[in-house]
């Protein structure tokens, strides 16, 4: 045979990529970690302020979930590719919006004056 099969475990090699590609890939993730943080922080804020009335965690755990999902609106509004991005970018996604969310949430809660 002319050619020979290539055992199943070995993958094709990647394409170079340009400088200007490069770029371009890390300008987009840097985008999108931004939307993260931010989303993040947004939720942060609204749950501090949604949990004035007595409803408990749940409420604030809600605009968490909200702000994760809220992000592929952002990225359509944004004329952003989302459709390429994997289970592990949305992952990736979701733990930077939590952990903004926590932590801004976190330093609100306890800069309350109490009294």
């Amino acid at each position: 045979m002319t050619g020979e099969a290539k055992p199943e475990g070995e993958k094709a090699p990647k394409k170079k990529l340009t400088r200007a590609e490069k770029q371009a890939q890390h300008m987009d993730r840097l985008k999108r970690t931004g939307i993260a943080c931010g989303m993040g922080i947004l939720a942060g804020v609204l749950s501090f302020y949604a949990d004035a009335v007595p409803t408990g965690t749940a409420l604030g755990i809600l605009f968490l979930f909200a702000g994760i999902v809220f992000q592929k609106y952002v990225f359509l509004a944004m004329r952003m590719d989302y459709l390429g991005l994997t289970a592990k970018d949305w992952l990736y996604q979701g733990f930077m919006t939590f952990s903004l969310w926590f932590i801004t949430w976190t330093i609100l809660l306890s800069s309350v004056p109490t009294g």
